[in-house]
């Protein structure tokens, strides 16, 4: 039998400027529904996740706050080093009249939640346990261009043997592109599709069921039925996370512009140029490369484009490490890191690694970037052998 609190919090927009307004947050405390024998041995109540239902931030909300360069200078309040400000402000909270061995928290992130961690790590050391990181352990770049090329070479190894795996797709994928580039198909949403959106089941990876349900409509109605294109709309979030896509780039500057760098990377690259006439090469997928060909055409992302932009060229962003705090590190750290990351480079995160004094580490070639969900079990068990010691 489990209880479970519902807590809303408010915490400064901007914490080093409160009178500047608040920003509500959710979390859910999740706790088994036991009465102790005596209740004077009472334990302390257990902290709680934090979840969804905080501020909600899409095309409509940030209209509120004004124009582009006013909606840019608010959504800089959301990165990793923001957030990490809230949790140690809502740790403070609802610890304030605990003991003061039972202060500290645990906290756990899974992919950007990682990069969560370290700058947690980095600022507030003293407020935590033990930290568990779960596909996360962020490269401490100033800049993701060099990262980008990583990232996008890997991809392409996987594009290849999605291939080898489906050889019928090559021809599929080329045909359902050009119908793509043809026609006006439209998502539910408004969204216009495109061969971006596309190369884009790469984020899945390649999507080989997907692939199957354009052309089997294809073939069989000359268009796309409603039931594919919610399905297809449906595996991306852009449209109701736009954060997502606005500050994916954003979360791994320190003091640099991105100026696109997903997009830059990739026009260097000729693997993956896409014009539609060569048929006998396969197209290749991206992964989760945010290009600017999305402020055009994913629908609640249209009226962000000027904003995008903005965000995109400005180069004002503080740091989010501190590797001297790193290299001093006393609290334990725990991470599973995946060699076959489409999403964190495995080499970007051992440099990593090496640079946090005492993180202890499950690497895997067997499990991907989402392992948590499709093998959490199998994650959990190696993130407690880790912290338990037991692995010799």
């Amino acid at each position: 039998k489990l209880k479970v609190s519902e807590l809303f919090f408010e915490v400064p927009k901007d914490h080093s400027k409160p009178e500047d307004g608040l920003l509500r947050l959710f979390a859910r405390s999740v706790e088994r529904a036991e009465k102790p024998v005596d209740p004077a041995k009472e334990e302390v109540k257990r902290l709680p996740w934090c979840a969804g239902l905080s501020t909600t931030i899409t095309a409509q909300t940030l209209a509120k706050h004004g124009g582009a360069k006013e909606q840019a200078a608010y959504l800089k309040n959301f990165r990793a080093d923001s957030i990490v400000k809230d949790c140690e402000a809502i740790r403070k909270t609802l610890t304030k009249d605990y003991p003061e061995n039972k202060k500290k928290w645990t906290i756990m992130g899974q992919s950007f939640g990682g990069f969560c961690c370290l700058n947690y790590l980095s600022r507030f050391p003293e407020g935590l346990q033990e930290v568990f990181i779960v596909g996360g352990l962020a490269p401490l770049v100033r800049q993701p261009d060099a990262l980008y090329v990583k990232l996008l070479k890997k991809v392409a190894e996987r594009s290849r043997k999605y291939y080898e795996k489906y050889p019928e797709d090559v021809k599929r994928v080329h045909d359902i592109a050009q119908y793509l580039a043809k026609e006006n198909v439209k998502l539910p949403s408004g969204t216009k599709l495109n061969p971006m959106h596309l190369r884009q089941l790469g984020m899945y990876f390649g999507g080989h069921d997907m692939v199957l349900r354009f052309i089997n409509d294809l073939h069989m109605f000359g268009e796309f039925t409603r039931p594919t294109l919610d399905a297809f709309e449906a595996m991306f979030p852009f449209n109701i996370s736009i954060l997502y896509a606005i500050l994916h780039e954003p979360c791994y500057l320190q003091g640099a512009a991105s100026n696109w760098s997903a997009e830059r990377m990739m026009a260097e690259l000729p693997e993956f140029q896409y014009s539609g006439e060569d048929r006998s090469k396969p197209i290749f997928f991206t992964a989760e490369m945010i290009l600017k060909d999305m402020y055009t055409t994913y629908d609640e992302l249209v009226p962000l484009r000027e904003t995008a932009e903005l965000l995109a060229q400005d180069a004002d962003w503080p740091d989010l490490y501190d590797e001297a705090v790193l290299a001093e590190n006393e609290v334990p750290v725990y991470a599973v890191t995946y060699y076959d990351d489409l999403y964190v480079d495995f080499e970007y995160a051992q440099e990593t690694a090496a640079r946090i004094k005492g993180c202890k580490q499950y690497i895997t070639n067997a499990m991907y970037h989402n392992a948590l969900g499709t093998k959490a079990e199998e994650v959990v068990k190696q993130l407690f052998a880790l912290r338990d010691d037991v692995i010799d």
